[in-house]
């Protein structure tokens, strides 16, 4: 079969919508995608790229665009996403999250759901928010999660990000989960840190799922090996 005779639709420009695996990274989701296509089409080059990084310990929704709508990824970067984020109340971590150990523990028994409402409304709305060091930032020129797994005792300036729904959908101490709508550059790990502070305790990440980028939805994407079945 010839490319002429085949769906030359991603070839040409066109968006994949995949569900990203725990422990992958987003460069892992395109090269997956990059090395199908390649194949598929029988051609040694093919643009892709994705629109949004998802750290590998989060789970959901990644765009990735092939062909001419590479040049449209700034435009879906730019779109609001939506997480569905669980905390555990009481511990921290220097990640925030669980690439890191736990390093100390706090005192719960103050902690009630009404507690957490109420500093939650501190956060919704558009606030400078400092990014965790343990990140994909530049400092310097280099990347702030190398600087941090060295143990270089350094903050990123905050940047600004807007958060425009943080909603309880679960809570029973010390677990937590919220469903989040949010602005790009937005650090849920940033959150689970300032949360812990805002609630006299400690908080960190201990799952993540992307579930929504602008209108596009974790329920219409693919697992990676669904999208190599598909084309092989």
């Amino acid at each position: 079969m010839t490319v002429t005779e085949k769906d030359t639709g991603l070839l040409n420009g066109g968006i994949v919508l995949i569900n990203k695996p725990y422990g992958w990274t987003s460069f892992d989701a395109v090269n997956k995608v990059r090395s199908v296509l390649r194949k598929y089409y029988g051609i040694r080059k093919i643009k892709v790229g994705h629109a949004g990084t998802l750290d590998p310990l989060a789970t959901g929704l990644v765009i990735i665009c092939t062909g001419r709508m590479t040049r449209q990824i700034s435009h879906f970067q730019m779109l609001e996403k939506e997480y569905i984020a669980d905390f555990v109340l009481g511990k921290t971590t220097p990640s925030y999250d669980l690439e890191t150990e736990v390093d100390k523990e706090y005192k719960t028994e103050h902690i009630t759901k009404k507690l957490v409402e109420n500093a939650l409304e501190k956060f919704k709305g558009e606030f400078d928010q400092v990014p965790p060091l343990f990140s994909a930032k530049f400092i310097d020129g280099k990347r702030a999660y190398k600087r941090a797994r060295r143990g270089d005792d350094i903050e990123l300036p905050a940047t600004p990000v807007s958060i425009r729904e943080l909603e309880i959908e679960h809570f029973e101490l010390p677990e937590l989960r919220l469903r989040i709508s949010c602005s790009k550059g937005t650090y849920i790990r940033s959150l689970a840190r300032d949360l812990g502070r805002e609630i006299n305790s400690g908080a960190y990440l201990s799952a993540l799922e992307r579930t929504r980028i602008g209108s596009y939805l974790l329920k219409d994407a693919i697992l990676p090996e669904e999208f190599q079945n598909k084309y092989e």
